[in-house]
Formats: C-alpha cells, structure tokens, sequence
C-alpha cells in the first residue's frame, strides 16, 4: 500500500530516541522531510546521521513556547511547511518507581504535564496555523496504555490528560482537513529496556530473561512491542490513507489481556 507519504513534511519531538526516533525513520523511509527535535543537540545530530534522507536536526525544549515556536519556523524555513506533527517528547514511563500515595510528589507530576501535556500542547498550537494554511494535516500523539489501568497515577494522569487534549483537538481542526489521534504504546523495546529489565530483575530477585519474561506477561501476545512496531501505526495515522480515523486513541502494546474496549 502506497502511504502517500512522498514529500510530506514532518516534525517528530523525541526524535532522537525511543519511539520518536523509530516514527522519523518510518516516515523517512516513506520519502517524508523529517525535522527530529529534542533538547539534547549531540544526540539529534547521531541520530539524523543514522536516519538520513532529508532530515533536519532541530535542537528545542519543550517546555520552552518560545523554543516550540522557533522550531517550528526553523522546519517550514527548511521545508517549505508542516504537514505532520508526531508529539513523543517524554520522560518514558518506568515501572520500578514507586507509585504509592505516600510517594507521590507534587513537582514528579508538574514535571510530567509541563512536557508531555503541555509540551504536546505547544507544538499543535504552532504547527497547527501551518496545516490550516495547507489545508490538510496530521497530528499523532503519542500517549501510553497506563491511561486504561491504574498502577501509575502520574502516567495515567499525564496520559489519559493527552487523549482529551487530542479529541478536543480533532474536534476543531477536522474542519480544515487535519486529523488528530492518539497512540497507547504499552512496555515498548527502546534503548533503555536493559535498564528496565535490570531494574525488574533486581526489585524482583530473578534473572534478566525471567525479568523480560515477567514484562512481556503484560501483553496478549506475550512479549514486548518494538519501538519499530510502534512507528508502523504511526506512519500509517500520519497519512493520508488514515483519513477515516480521527479523535480517537489507538492502542499499540501487543493487546492488553482481559478488558474489553469499545
């Protein structure tokens, strides 16, 4: 199936890592222009140099608007426009922190709103402007599955808050030819899933393949999604081709055994 990707132009946040770095390496390999932001100006340099194509490094905190705003002219400067926007600048979930009443606090979920919410906030509003302009547009948020399951109340909350940013989203912009979905990763295979299963392993007191084990029981399918499995529904969300679905979030973790979603 042919994506129609060719010659659209993307701005990925996160993208020098994780999820966000597998999503720009899809949607350059289906011939998009492909601005990758994150804070760290090394790690998108290594990064644009792995990706190739026409890919832009463009260095910004998502916490900053003015940054947000910058990056976002910075990338119509270099490509003529916006067409696509993938919000996955994070802080990735870890299930070995402690999650308890107690031990929660109060700056740990300000933290978690200020990039994730807001953060995905700032980038819509400023590329938004571009795509109305365009008339047409694609807005991928990349959430997480702790938004259908307690354990994690910061991640549920900072997660379940972007899957009502993106309906209220999706609501105002269809009108101008612009879609906005959500995507739910579950425990997803990055460069930080040895420290992860490292972790798992030592607070449970078993070995690294029984901790991977343990990790993947999360999942219908019995072992953790790919970073790269994640970025096959992105690119596809972020076509033209995923017209007919819109406001609506997307789970991308291997199925979640048990609940039934309608």
């Amino acid at each position: 199936m042919d994506l129609r990707l060719n010659g659209k132009r993307a701005i990925v946040t996160g993208g020098s890592r994780g999820i966000g770095f597998a999503v720009a390496a899809a949607l350059t390999a289906e011939g998009a222009d492909v601005a990758i932001v994150a804070r760290d100006a090394e790690a998108l340099d290594r990064a644009r140099a792995r990706i190739g194509g026409n890919t832009l490094a463009v260095p910004a905190d998502a916490t900053d608007d003015s940054a947000v705003r910058a990056a976002v002219e910075r990338t119509v400067a270099g490509f003529g426009g916006v067409d696509i926007l993938v919000n996955a600048a994070a802080q990735p979930a870890d299930p070995t922190k402690p999650a308890t009443l107690a031990d929660l606090d109060d700056d740990d979920l300000r933290a978690e709103i200020e990039t994730k919410v807001l953060g995905y906030l700032r980038f819509a509003r400023a590329a938004a402007p571009h795509m109305i302009a365009g008339g047409w547009g694609r807005i991928v948020n990349i959430s997480g599955l702790n938004a259908r399951r307690t354990g994690s109340p910061f991640g549920s909350i900072r997660n379940v808050s972007v899957a009502a940013l993106t309906k209220n989203l999706a609501d105002e912009l269809g009108p101008h030819g612009i879609t906005v979905t959500v995507v739910h990763p579950g425990l997803t295979v990055t460069e930080r899933t040895p420290g992860m299963v490292e972790g798992v392993a030592r607070s449970h007191g078993v070995s690294a393949a029984e901790a991977e084990t343990l990790l993947g029981r999360g999942s219908a399918i019995g072992r953790m999604v790919t970073a790269e499995e994640v970025a096959d529904v992105v690119t596809f969300l972020a076509s033209p081709r995923s017209v007919a679905i819109t406001g609506d979030a997307i789970a991308a973790g291997g199925g979640m055994p048990g609940p039934i979603f309608y």
